[in-house]
C-alpha cells in the first residue's frame, strides 16, 4: 500500500488530474539523473527531470510473493545525457533508479511507486532496452563461497595475498576499439596479460577498463585483444595500464605466481566421476585415503 499525503490525495479525489511519471537514476559513480514523460521540465529536489528524453516504460508487473518485481523501460538516444558510450562502458549497470508519480502543476505531492536497480540493458541501432528489477532481486543473488576447482578471488586482493603491480602501456596503433598494437610491454612474456585488467589512463577512454582477452607478441609489438570493444575510439598515443591475469587454476597459481599456498579454490574435490563410480572386483577399497 502506497503512503499518500492529504494534499495527493485530494488532488486525485478532484477527478481531473495532472500527473506525471518521473524517473531518477543514479548511476555507479553517484550522478543522478531526471527524465519525465510530462511535456515540460520539472525540477524536484534539486533534479532536473528531462522531458521528451525518449524514455517510456512498459507496465508494472507486481505480485505479493517473493518473486521479482519488474517493468521494462525503453528509450532512443535523444539526450545528451543518454549516452550509448555510457551505456557500453557500464555506467548505468545496476544504478538505482526510482520511479514516482507526481502533480506537474505542484511538485512535491507526489509518491514513490517503484525502487530497484536496472538489470539486463541491450543496445540496438536507434535505442536501448533496460530491464528493473525490484529489490527482492538481491534474494536471487548467490553468496558466501562456492566449492569449485577454480579459485574465487581476484588476483592481487586481500585473499589471494599476491603484490601485484600494473605496467604502463601506450598505444601504437588500433586495428579497432577493441584489438591495439602497445609498446612499453616488451618485458612481458605471450599470455601473461591474458585475463588481465586494463585501464586506460589518457584518451577519450580515460578511466575505462576492460579485461584482456589475448596477449600474444608479434614483430609489430605486443597485441592486446580486450574482450568488448571499448566505448569511446582507440588512437595512437592512448596510455594505460595493464595487470597480469591468471585463469583460476591450481596449476597457475602454483607456477606462474608461485602462490599455491593462497590459493582459494579446491582442486582436489572429487568430481562427477568419482561420484557416480561404484566398488568393481579387484579395486583396493580399504577405506584409506583417495590419492588425487
Amino acid at each position: 500500500m502506497k503512503n499518500i499525503s492529504p494534499a495527493l490525495q485530494a488532488h486525485l479525489d478532484t477527478g481531473a488530474t495532472t500527473l506525471a511519471h518521473v524517473w531518477k537514476l543514479t548511476r555507479r559513480d553517484g550522478v543522478s539523473l531526471g527524465f519525465t514523460d510530462h511535456d515540460n521540465n520539472l525540477v524536484i529536489g534539486g533534479i532536473t527531470y528531462e522531458a521528451a528524453a525518449g524514455v517510456s516504460a512498459s507496465a508494472i508487473e507486481s505480485t505479493g510473493g517473493l518473486s521479482v518485481d519488474n517493468l521494462d523501460i525503453l528509450g532512443a538516444l535523444m539526450s545528451d545525457r543518454l549516452s550509448e558510450g555510457d551505456l557500453i562502458g557500464g555506467l548505468f549497470d545496476d544504478a538505482e533508479i526510482e520511479i514516482w508519480r507526481v502533480n506537474w502543476a505542484d511538485t512535491s505531492e507526489r509518491v514513490l511507486m517503484r525502487k530497484g536497480n536496472l538489470g539486463e540493458v541491450t543496445r540496438g541501432a536507434t535505442g536501448f532496452s533496460a530491464e528493473l528489477r525490484g529489490l527482492a532481486h538481491r534474494l536471487n543473488q548467490p553468496t558466501g563461497r562456492l566449492f569449485q576447482y577454480a579459485c574465487d578471488a581476484d588476483l592481487g586482493d586481500t585473499r589471494c595475498g599476491l603484490e601485484i603491480v600494473p605496467v604502463a602501456g601506450v598505444v601504437v596503433s588500433a586495428q579497432d576499439d577493441r584489438v591495439i598494437v602497445a609498446s612499453g610491454l616488451d618485458a612481458a612474456a605471450e599470455d601473461t596479460f591474458t585475463r588481465g585488467r586494463l585501464i586506460f589512463t589518457r584518451g577519450a577512454n580515460e578511466g575505462a577498463a576492460m579485461e584482456v582477452k589475448l596477449h600474444k607478441l608479434t614483430i609489430d609489438g605486443a597485441v592486446i585483444e580486450l574482450w568488448q570493444a571499448m566505448a569511446h575510439g582507440i588512437v595512437a598515443g592512448d596510455t594505460f595500464t595493464v595487470t597480469a591475469g591468471c585463469d583460476k587454476q591450481f596449476s597457475t597459481c602454483r607456477t606462474k605466481f608461485s602462490n599455491g599456498q593462497n590459493f582459494r579454490g579446491f582442486p582436489h574435490m572429487p568430481g562427477n566421476d568419482f561420484v557416480m563410480s561404484y566398488p568393481s572386483q579387484g579395486d583396493d577399497n580399504d577405506g584409506g585415503s583417495r590419492n588425487v
